[in-house]
């Protein structure tokens, strides 16, 4: 008889001991699929601004994981339906929503892989590791494509309530000090209910699910699209696009073979299985070691970019409320163009503008319903006598413009 796995408890700072509720949950855990995510920083270049932000989507997938185990325990409690196998899918499913993302989460997506989010990407993780566990991951893959004729176990795992963000919200405003982010995940948790097939909030617990969507407009405005992350990032993007180009010019980079396959690859290509075991490769490591090999390239460009990721040296950002005038754009571009001796079109890489935007909380895309006493589900921005709510439903748009410090 095969000597069964000793169940593990991770110490996480959030909620103290977490436990590995069965045999499979361990055994995923320790896939080399999943040991990949103590690799991917979970806020990408983020620590550039809060020292403290080095989580990973290790820690993050581990929370989440713990905040369904609790979730499940609570809707059980209130007499909903939940069989032992629909556990396992909601467990399973939550603890590898993340694992298609790449190096530093959000900030290469689309970038590095071409055409393929990290949702698709993680979709084709589980079934990949669906095949190596004989089909015990049938029913997570049918719960994170939303499938599953139980919508209220689809809702648990990806809506804008979900233990996803029930965790992350939490666990970045721990890791970056914004005090304004931290939610009680347990109250809100608490107050999780089912009618009519659907997840909803019971009436009592309205005052938190309006911190909740307080907290995130805070998040994201002052942590997630705060400018100078934003600004590292967006030289990220311009990185990969100028490595990209050398190698099709035929110069040659030193990097790590997988990142090098995915900065050779067309977006066109086919995305098979080989491309799919290249890219749980990647990681974190391999682009911070490509950068420090990369400011000593011959390329000015490339050296520029790298340099100033490493060294924390960026460019001047500033955050307006109306799009940037093209004079101005053309006026900084020529000043760079002069003072780097750089040829049309490489200005581009110093000298940008684009747009971010924000929607706290999306009444178009299951929205949250607060369970009346009287039995009527009331949608949350109507429910509640928060000023500001209706507000967050609204998309906020800003528009930011990137140069270097000289051309001030």
């Amino acid at each position: 008889m095969a000597q069964r796995n000793k169940l593990k408890i991770f110490n996480d700072p959030i909620y103290g001991f977490i436990g590995t509720p069965n045999e499979l949950i361990y055994n995923l855990i320790g896939h080399p699929f999943f040991q990949r995510l103590r690799r991917i920083s979970q806020m990408g270049l983020s620590y550039i601004v809060y020292p403290g932000a080095h989580h990973t989507r290790f820690h993050h997938a581990l929370g989440s994981m713990h905040l369904m185990v609790q979730a499940i325990r609570v809707l059980r409690f209130k007499k909903v339906e939940i069989t032992e196998e629909e556990e396992m899918g909601l467990l399973v499913a939550i603890l590898l929503h993340d694992i298609g993302h790449g190096p530093f989460s959000h900030a290469l997506e689309f970038s590095l892989v071409e055409n393929v989010s990290h949702e698709s990407l993680s979709l084709r993780l589980i079934e990949k590791l669906n095949e190596e566990f004989d089909g015990a991951l049938t029913m997570a893959i049918a719960i994170f494509k939303g499938e599953h004729p139980k919508r209220f176990l689809n809702q648990l795992v990806s809506s804008q309530l979900d233990t996803d963000r029930l965790d992350y919200l939490k666990r970045d405003s721990f890791y970056t000090g914004v005090t304004e982010g931290n939610i009680s995940s347990e109250r809100i948790i608490t107050m999780l209910n089912v009618q009519d097939d659907e997840l909803v909030v019971e009436e009592k617990g309205i005052y938190s699910v309006e911190k909740f969507l307080m907290a995130r407009r805070f998040m994201y405005w002052q942590v997630y699209l705060h400018k100078t992350s934003l600004v590292a990032e967006q030289l990220l993007l311009k990185l990969i696009k100028r490595s990209k180009l050398l190698l099709q010019e035929g110069h040659e980079l030193e990097c790590a073979a997988a990142l090098k396959y995915f900065l050779t690859r067309n977006g066109a290509d086919r995305f098979d299985e080989s491309t799919l075991l290249q890219f749980v490769l990647l990681d974190d490591v391999d682009i911070i070691s490509a950068l420090k090999t990369w400011q000593f390239h011959d390329d000015f460009v490339l050296s520029k970019l790298s340099g100033m990721l490493l060294n924390r040296n960026l460019l001047e950002i500033r955050i307006k409320n109306n799009p940037i005038a093209d004079e101005k754009m053309r006026k900084k571009r020529n000043w760079v163009k002069s003072s780097y001796g750089l040829r049309d079109g490489e200005a581009d890489y110093f000298v940008f503008s684009g747009e971010i935007s924000n929607r706290a909380y999306n009444a178009d895309y299951q929205n949250i319903n607060i369970a009346r006493k009287s039995g009527k589900l009331t949608d949350v921005a109507n429910a509640s006598d928060h000023l500001n709510l209706k507000a967050l439903s609204k998309k906020v748009t800003k528009y930011y413009v990137c140069y270097p410090k000289e051309s001030v």
